[in-house]
């Protein structure tokens, strides 16, 4: 496998370019195209992550089920089920677009920064069974989605859970979150 890349974004969140990932994350790290996806079951339980120890951005922090950039030209649809597959070893039945418009700029405790625009998705699964990466994931386990609004008051949450919970939170429980559309998908960006 090549070099991973990732689309590089204008403030009109317009595609400008492509750039290595591992190349372009550090203090000054350009706004650049993500996604993020909360894995839902029948019951309405939320599949919770934590990140690999090792990552290089925000290790060990709890999260959403998983997140990733799209590769260059890859539809976000396609972009989330390779990552649902490559980090976590499941299929979606259904995915729903969530928070298109989501975006945010955090920095870790080494300075390292995060800037993206980075819709949120919903995956609907039957099968809960979870085969977690080590070199992605940490640990990966179902919780409820009172536990899930707990963790936003907790540290070792990441940023990007927090400020996506706060917007998810007034939306109800998980089954319940409304398709926004994709019509407010970044222009660098198809369904």
């Amino acid at each position: 496998m090549g070099v991973e890349e990732i689309v590089l974004l204008n403030a009109d969140d317009e595609a400008v370019g492509t750039a290595p990932k591992s190349a372009s994350h550090h203090g000054d790290t350009p706004y650049h195209l993500a996604f993020s996806c909360y894995a839902v079951d029948t019951e309405g339980r939320v599949l919770i992550t934590q990140r690999a120890l090792d990552k290089r951005t925000f290790p060990g922090v709890w999260t959403g089920s998983c997140c990733g950039h799209p590769a260059p030209g890859e539809k976000l649809r396609d972009a989330v089920l390779r990552r649902l597959r490559d980090e976590l070893g499941m299929q979606a039945s259904s995915l729903t677009s969530v928070l298109p418009r989501f975006q945010y700029r955090a920095v870790a405790a080494d300075g390292t920064v995060e800037h993206e625009r980075c819709p949120v998705v919903r995956a609907t699964v039957t099968d809960t069974a979870v085969h977690p990466n080590r070199d992605e994931v940490e640990a990966a386990e179902w919780w409820t989605w009172e536990r899930c609004l707990e963790l936003v008051e907790r540290p070792e949450s990441s940023p990007w859970y927090r400020l996506q919970l706060a917007e998810l939170a007034p939306l109800g429980a998980p089954l319940d979150w409304p398709d926004a559309g994709t019509e407010a998908l970044p222009p660098a960006l198809a369904w």
